[in-house]
C-alpha cells in the first residue's frame, strides 16, 4: 500500500531524509518513530505530495507520489501536525466543507459526515464552533477531516501531541479501531504511543532508517525503549527545516 525506495531529500546543503526504503502492507498501523529533527515530517510531506524528493521513489495505494500526485491525494487522509481548522465554523459545517472540497458526492456527504463524527466520537460537539473546542477534540476534529472521502491510507503526523494522558488514550483508541479498513502511518517521537498503537516500528534517526521491524520482534527478550535511546544516544539530531520541537521528549 505505501512503497518507498531509496528516497533522499536535501533541503540546499542540509539533509533531511538519506536513502531510506520501506513498505507498509494493507490493513497495517506502523509507527514511524524517532527524535525532533530525525526526518519524520519530511518523509510524511514527501508521501503527502507536499514536497518533492531529491533523489528516489514512492508510491501510496500504486501511484508515484512526484508524477500521480493528484491520485496520491485522493487515495490519502493526512493529519499534519497542526491540523487545518476554521475556527468560526462548527465541526458538522466544517466537515460538510471538507467533504465538498475531497470530492465526496453530493448525495454521500450527510453520510460521509455522520460516519466520521461517530468514528471520532464528536457526537457531542458537532454543533460547537471549531475554537471553542479543548486540544483533544480539535484533534479529533483534524482526524475526521482526514477521514472524511474514507481513504484507503491515513497519514498521521504527531496526532496526539499536547494532549493530556486521558485525551492520548482516547484518541489511541479510535486510531486503533480504523486498522484493518485503513493503512496508517503514524510519526512520532513519543515511545508509548508506538508500543500502545502500532504493530510495526520504523524507528530513524539523523534521516536514515536504523530499525524496521514488528513489535513482538522487537519486543522479544529486551527493552524497546533502552533499544531506542541506544539508537538515538550517538549525539544530537539535526532539526529539519520548516519543523518544530513540540517542547515533549522520550
Amino acid at each position: 500500500m505505501i512503497e518507498v525506495e531509496h528516497l533522499t531529500k536535501y533541503y540546499g546543503d542540509i539533509l533531511g531524509v538519506e536513502d531510506i526504503s520501506f513498505k507498509i502492507s494493507k490493513g497495517q498501523i506502523v509507527g514511524f518513530l524517532g527524535p525532533n529533527g530525525s526526518g519524520k515530517t519530511t518523509t510524511m510531506r514527501i508521501l503527502t505530495t507536499y514536497l518533492s524528493a531529491t533523489s528516489g521513489r514512492a508510491r501510496v495505494a500504486g501511484f508515484d507520489v512526484q508524477e500521480q500526485a493528484m491520485e496520491v491525494r485522493k487515495q490519502i487522509g493526512y493529519l499534519p501536525e497542526h491540523p487545518p481548522l476554521y475556527n468560526d465554523m462548527t465541526v458538522q459545517s466544517y466537515l460538510e466543507f471538507v467533504a465538498r472540497i475531497k470530492g465526496v458526492k453530493k448525495a454521500e456527504v450527510d453520510e460521509r459526515v455522520e460516519r466520521a463524527i461517530s468514528l471520532c466520537s464528536l457526537d457531542e460537539m458537532k454543533a460547537r464552533q471549531i475554537k471553542k473546542l479543548s486540544k483533544g477534540y480539535r484533534q479529533r476534529a483534524g482526524l475526521a477531516q482526514a477521514l472524511i472521502h474514507d481513504p484507503p491510507v491515513l497519514i498521521l503526523d504527531e496526532p496526539t501531541i499536547g494532549l493530556d494522558p486521558r485525551q492520548n488514550a482516547e484518541l489511541r483508541d479510535v486510531i486503533r479501531g480504523l486498522a484493518g479498513d485503513h493503512t496508517i502511518i503514524l510519526s512520532t517521537h513519543i515511545l508509548p504511543e508506538v508500543t500502545l498503537t502500532c504493530q510495526r516500528a520504523i524507528i530513524i534517526h539523523r534521516g536514515k532508517i536504523m530499525v524496521d521491524d514488528s513489535l513482538e520482534n522487537l519486543t522479544r527478550g529486551k527493552d524497546l525503549e533502552q533499544v531506542f535511546l541506544r539508537l538515538i544516544g550517538q549525539g544530537p539530531a539535526l532539526d529539519e527545516p520548516g519543523t518544530e520541537d513540540s517542547g515533549q521528549e522520550t
